[in-house]
């Protein structure tokens, strides 16, 4: 530790912080445009100025080392003032610079009201301007569908340019020209590539770079902001719902560590005009082959009258991506009063929950990447299935201390790799310690076994996760302080749903013996769009779009979105979190418990529950885990060694990943025009490269 003075207080802080971390450890603020907490230094904005006691002038805080400052001719402490008249003189003057060709856009500005410019021009800056000569123009750029540019109001602060090249790992864009000329830009004048590009807003310090879908829409201080977290992907990222009356207007990130960090994906963040459009807000019946709009009591006497007549055991129910634990635990409290229990979820049938929790969950946890040294992938392209995770990977790459080899797709992953192979010949020569990749696993003091969605998805998928668990155990990834067994979700539900049961016991039939024809008599879809029900299955849906599920239901009843219900959803680490209700269902759509809990009372087999309250009291009795609100309940490591003990028989066609297209994995993404250009863009270029 070093001692130093600051604004005469004494304080210790690391020899390896800079000026402007030890003078905010004092409780200095220091004012910035350039320097980012998550970004290499740059030094070009010269607003975070400080006097160093001693110096002939000011020294950039953030560019400055606590080890660079010498101590005084007695050997007293270094002493720090960031409140002198040097200091406010160099700030205003810097200030005033950074003024002079700013344009006076703030009134219809969309970062007005949220801008670190306005701000520290207000706090810092002074009210007039020596500069009398004609601002300069700087023409607009095209980044793509999500970012909009002003770029006469860029400071050239390149935060974007360090964002694009560090964090997102697409390097797409940088600085032409010196002095007065020089211009931040893409280099071929293209829509930007990253899954991460949203991010660039939220890094801008000006209003250079704003949201394209959400311009000139609405201000920050007319919306509601409710706290709530992402269903997207499996990640479970921290974000905020900003709603204006009854419509959802953006979604921005929140500050989580140990998830996203600060960021999100596009499809998070600008997934929202999905919300709004194709929604189911009434039931339907089909009649005649063509669907009519019903009343809900019509509705739930369709299904009465399919019920009666339907055994059991030839009824089932599939959960869709972005079901909640509540939802599931009622559906299925539903189908047990039937003695059925042909449950599944999308995705779920490689997994056996009464393995444990170590056998499905990303055990070494999302912030636990920071610390391995060794990871392999398997079947998996983390850059489309969890955009932020694969940022956290690239970050642990970028030390130099992360070796990574892959199985499956050959992807642009962000980050270099060694390509093992594509098909399962690999993943045995592994298990079995005949492949070179194998030494380095062993090598490593915390290696990293991840299995993706897609290579679970197969019909020999238990066969894949008991081969990857083999290797896991093999290497010596699993020991005191580390489990090195991770399992990639792609979605928001199946975690919670492997956690309440929510799948084929002894007795249920698994979700591709109840898609198989002639097998079920009745099906519920709970929002589950991605399965192909064959004919002669009485189908009801419960969802929120006119997606491919209520294409083929005979009753559609309407539910809610994440955002219009409170719901407990699990991340891929086993995570519990709620998602905050920020809007209200359109119509006469419900929230999907209370359509749960409503239809068996028609059926006359009454769920012992009224409230959202008294179901999540149920639900915790059950699983009390859930509870725990942010908590991780970790696996137990003999969980993974039972799994890698079952082995089975693997075929020989290629791993491959589960999201073909990262735009379009779920209803509220399809129904986005947003993400429908995003995808036309995305398929534009793998189709320039393939020529």
């Amino acid at each position: 530790m070093t001692k130093l003075i600051i604004d005469g207080k004494e304080i210790d802080v690391p020899a390896e912080y800079t000026l402007l971390q030890a003078c905010e450890a004092a409780g200095a603020e220091i004012p910035r445009f350039c320097y980012h907490e998550r970004l290499s230094i740059a030094g070009n904005c010269r607003m975070c100025l400080v006097e160093v006691k001693g110096g002939p002038k000011p020294v950039a805080s953030c560019a400055w080392g606590v080890r660079d400052c010498r101590p005084g001719p007695k050997g007293e402490p270094p002493e720090i003032s960031t409140r002198s008249p040097m200091v406010k003189k160099a700030r205003e003057g810097v200030m005033e610079f950074l003024l002079i060709n700013h344009p006076l856009d703030c009134p219809i500005c969309d970062q007005g009201g949220e801008c670190d410019l306005q701000d520290q021009a207000m706090g810092y800056g002074v009210d007039t301007s020596r500069f009398a000569e004609n601002k300069r123009a700087v023409e607009d750029k095209y980044l793509g569908a999500l970012v909009k540019t002003s770029m006469n109001r860029c400071i050239q602060c390149t935060r974007c340019v360090r964002f694009s090249a560090e964090v997102a790992g697409a390097p797409e864009m940088g600085a032409t020209g010196r002095g007065e000329d020089m211009e931040i830009t893409t280099y071929l004048e293209q829509a930007l590539t990253s899954e991460l590009q949203g991010n660039l807003v939220d890094i801008c310090p000006v209003g250079a770079l704003t949201s394209k879908p959400y311009a000139f829409a609405a201000r920050p201080w007319e919306l509601g902001k409710t706290q709530s977290v992402d269903v997207m992907d499996g990640v479970g990222s921290a974000i905020r719902v900003d709603t204006r009356g009854r419509e959802v207007m953006r979604i921005l990130p929140r500050l989580n560590e140990a998830v996203n960090e600060e960021w999100i994906s596009d499809k998070t963040r600008h997934v929202v005009d999905g919300l709004r459009t194709q929604r189911l807000d009434r039931p339907y019946i089909r009649e005649a082959g063509k669907l009519r709009a019903a009343s809900w009591q019509e509705a739930f006497a369709a299904i009465a009258a399919k019920v009666r007549m339907t055994d059991g055991k030839r009824m089932g129910t599939i959960a869709g991506d972005l079901a909640a634990v509540e939802e599931m635990f009622a559906l299925k409290g539903l189908f047990g009063l039937y003695g059925s229990s042909n449950l599944a979820v999308q995705g779920g049938d490689a997994f056996d929950p009464t393995l444990g929790r170590a056998s499905y969950i990303f055990n070494p946890t999302i912030a636990g990447i920071e610390q391995a040294d060794a990871l392999l992938i398997i079947g998996s392209n983390p850059r489309r299935e969890a955009a932020v995770l694969n940022a956290r990977i690239r970050k642990r790459w970028r030390t130099g201390q992360l070796k990574v080899g892959v199985i499956g797709p050959n992807a642009d992953l962000t980050y270099d790799y060694d390509y093992l192979g594509a098909g399962t010949d690999t993943l045995t020569d592994l298990a079995n310690g005949k492949h070179s990749f194998i030494d380095v696993l062993k090598g490593a003091k915390n290696p990293i076994v991840l299995v993706g969605a897609g290579s679970l998805s197969r019909h020999d998928g238990a066969a894949v996760q008991a081969l990857a668990a083999k290797i896991a155990t093999g290497v010596g990834a699993l020991k005191d302080g580390w489990n090195g067994f991770a399992v990639l979700h792609d979605t928001a539900s199946r975690v919670g749903a492997l956690d309440i049961g929510f799948g084929a016991g002894a007795a249920g039939l698994t979700l591709a013996q109840m898609t198989t024809f002639g097998t079920m008599d009745m099906l519920f879809l709970l929002g589950a769009d991605d399965v192909k029900v064959p004919d002669g299955t009485f189908v009801v849906y419960i969802g929120t779009h006119g997606d491919r599920g209520a294409h083929r239901a005979d009753v559609i009843l309407p539910g809610a979105a994440y955002t219009e219900k409170s719901g407990l959803y699990v991340n891929t680490e086993g995570r519990a979190q709620i998602a905050a209700r920020a809007a209200f269902p359109p119509g006469e759509a419900r929230e999907d418990w209370a359509i749960i809990r409503a239809l068996s009372e028609v059926l006359g087999k009454k769920l012992p529950y009224d409230s959202l309250q008294a179901l999540r009291q149920a639900l915790f009795k059950v699983v009390p885990h859930l509870m725990r609100i942010d908590q991780i309940e970790p696996g137990k490591a003999g969980d993974v060694n039972a799994l890698a003990g079952k082995g089975g028989k693997v075929d020989k066609t290629p791993l491959k990943s589960s999201v073909e297209d990262f735009y379009l994995t779920n209803p509220i993404a399809r129904a986005s025009a947003v993400m429908a250009e995003c995808s036309r863009l995305a398929a534009g270029r793998m189709l320039t490269a393939a020529e």
